[in-house]
Parts: structure tokens; sequence; C-alpha cells
């Protein structure tokens, strides 16, 4: 039930996304990554897990980091069940949010430019541009280059799974 809520409230939060980053930029303030996620809106999902998976103290280092965040709509396409279990098992949900998290900062136009990425488990990522598209393994970039304190985000449209 609490998933409903959460994607209930993510079209409303998405139209505050814009404004709130848009703010931001103007007024020369970056938030770390946590942070951002959390003002988003957009991504309750990712940060609940984050928090689950004692990742928060992590993701608020100086880094960069280059995070490919699946925003709620994509942990949405997982089953509710199957969703639970893994917040429920953190060594597996640390292992999952790992493939999402790359040490350094790639912009949008370096991620075109290469070919994989590892991540902080020491996973690697492949990168793919077709027809104009990025691609994260089998995950689109819907959004690109939000830009924080200690790294980017993309955003895509699903979940990396190992």
């Amino acid at each position: 039930m609490k998933l409903i809520q959460i994607i209930s409230t993510a079209f409303l939060t998405l139209m505050m996304t814009t404004a709130t980053l848009t703010h931001a930029a103007v007024h020369g303030m970056k938030k770390d990554i946590v942070d951002t996620a959390v003002d988003a809106g957009d991504f309750s999902t990712l940060v609940t897990a984050v928090q689950a998976a004692d990742l928060v103290d992590k993701l608020k280092e100086p880094g960069p980091f280059t995070v490919f965040a699946p925003n709620d709509a994509a942990f949405a396409k997982i089953p509710a069940d199957t969703l639970n279990a893994l917040v429920a098992d953190q060594p597996a949900l640390t292992e999952v949010l790992g493939l999402h998290v790359v040490a350094g900062k790639f912009m949008a136009e370096d991620v075109v430019g290469i070919y994989q990425v590892v991540t902080i488990t020491g996973k690697t990522l492949n990168i793919k541009v077709s027809g104009g598209d990025v691609f994260v393994n089998d995950a689109k970039v819907i959004a690109t280059d939000i830009e924080t304190s200690n790294g980017v985000i993309h955003v895509i449209d699903s979940v990396i799974l190992p």
C-alpha cells in the first residue's frame, strides 16, 4: 500500500522537481546527491531503499559520484512483493543500489563517449547509444546532468538488477 501512495504522489512532486532544481541552479546552491534526490520528489522509493541499505552516508561523501537513478516509475515496474523482499534483504539491496553508482563525475557528454563504466561494487555497466537514446545496461536514460555538490545524477527508466 505504501508503494501505491508513493507512486500517487510522484506525479505531483515531479511537477515541483524542475522548479526546485532551477531555484538551486539560479542561486548557486547545490545539495549533495541524497538531498537533491529527496528534494526532487520523484525518487521516494530510491531514497527509502538507500536509507534501508544504510548508504546515505556513502552518498553524502565528497565523491564525486555519478548516479544512474531509477525514478519512482522505474521502481513501480518491479512487483510489490519482489520490491518489499529486496528492501528487507539489506545485502541484496546494497548490491542492487551499488549497481547504480559510479565513482567519478560523468556528465552526459562523457557517458556518450564511453562503452563501459565500473560501479562502486566493481561490476561493469554497459553504455550504449541507440537511435539517439542512451542506455545503461537495459535502462534508458531519460534525464541527464542533474548536478549536485558531490557529483551528478542521470535519471533512468528501469532498475538495474544483477
